[in-house]
């Protein structure tokens, strides 16, 4: 994919621009402390990390302040990011709600739905921004795609990646699947009515490889793997549609549709066999450059200022939440059906 050209990010300063921190300076954090630096000047007031050694290392790097404490930045910021692990996401973010702050929180969402409807709750109780961290919305080939996207009816999707700790608190489908998760409910643009899904742990007590099968109420059908235990990183989306069938490659930013020429004729495909390329056109899909998660961020200080919509809102980001704990439930179910059929009595034969 031949980009057009670089997508020139606006810069945040001056008065009216929010006051801006990052919680969580991690593997993921650390990018969102180089981005929101570069975004809002002297208006990136610092960042907290509960790890002393790694905040010292990454307050010089980045020549930016390491705060005492999550309540010293609330004090300060009028907008922080939270990049913390899943299972810190409710008390993190219901804490920066309740100062009044807005909130980017990355995905998943929360843990449980009902800490995402508290959330909700909160955020509109104090008026303010609640944005959830679906990077991959942000992707070039996504975006590329997105004008040719008309009515899916199949959708198929592969995301492998290699083992990391970070996100192994939760199953890989709250960890990874929910990207695609938010993807294709994004692109069929309808609720979810049947789930079919199989997992298996291999490296953490919980399920680090997962398919599944998604059925919506418009008929469209979605076929999701995900998993953490790969050798090698596959980002892949095929979305076929009646006018053709697109093929992204999620990891490389690139993408190609192949649809039905205007002038083609069906009827000489009965009287001879012909060459593929004779009724079918290619299309490579071109958007302009861009670092996916500078984009999301600036998406996310615009919205505070009013410049645009929230990307992904809380609401959205509770769909996909609900999508992935009901493929969690799918899979337990699964497993559950396959030990009564192996063990009828309960018992475990040696």
């Amino acid at each position: 994919m031949n980009s057009t050209s670089a997508v020139d990010l606006q810069r945040f300063s001056g008065p009216r621009a929010p006051r801006v921190g990052v919680v969580g300076a991690g593997g993921l954090g650390i990018h969102h402390v180089r981005i929101l630096r570069d975004l809002c000047g002297d208006r990136f007031v610092g960042f907290v990390d509960e790890n002393p050694a790694r905040a010292a290392q990454v307050a010089e790097q980045h020549g930016v302040a390491a705060l005492p404490s999550l309540e010293a930045l609330l004090d300060q910021a009028d907008a922080v990011s939270i990049v913390v692990p899943t299972t810190a996401h409710h008390a993190v973010t219901s804490a920066a709600l309740r100062k009044g702050r807005h909130v980017f929180v990355e995905k998943p969402f929360t843990v449980t739905l009902a800490e995402a409807d508290e959330l909700l709750a909160l955020a509109h109780a104090a008026g303010v921004v609640l944005q959830v961290g679906h990077v991959e919305r942000f992707n070039r080939a996504v975006r590329a795609a997105m004008p040719y996207v008309d009515g899916p009816r199949f959708i198929e999707s592969d995301r492998l990646a290699p083992f990391n700790p970070r996100g192994s608190d939760v199953a890989v489908v709250l960890d990874l699947m929910i990207h695609d998760l938010d993807l294709v409910h994004t692109l069929v643009g309808t609720r979810v009515v049947d789930v079919q899904a199989m997992g298996i742990p291999v490296l953490t007590p919980q399920v680090d490889i997962a398919n599944a099968r998604l059925t919506f109420a418009n008929g469209a059908v979605a076929n999701i793997t995900a998993s953490r235990v790969s050798r090698e990183r596959l980002r892949k989306l095929r979305i076929f549609q009646r006018s053709g069938y697109l093929s992204l490659d999620l990891a490389a930013g690139t993408g190609e549709f192949f649809r039905l020429r205007g002038d083609f004729d069906p009827r000489l495909l009965a009287r001879a066999p012909r060459a593929l390329e004779e009724f079918v056109e290619r299309v490579e899909l071109t958007a302009p450059d861009g670092e996916p998660l500078g984009l999301e961020l600036a998406q996310f200080i615009g919205a505070i200022m009013g410049q645009n919509p929230v990307a992904v809102t809380g609401e959205e980001g509770r769909e996909a939440l609900e999508a992935a704990l009901r493929i969690v439930s799918a899979i337990d179910q699964a497993h559950a059906t396959m030990s009564e059929q192996a063990y009828p009595d309960g018992t475990p034969r040696a």
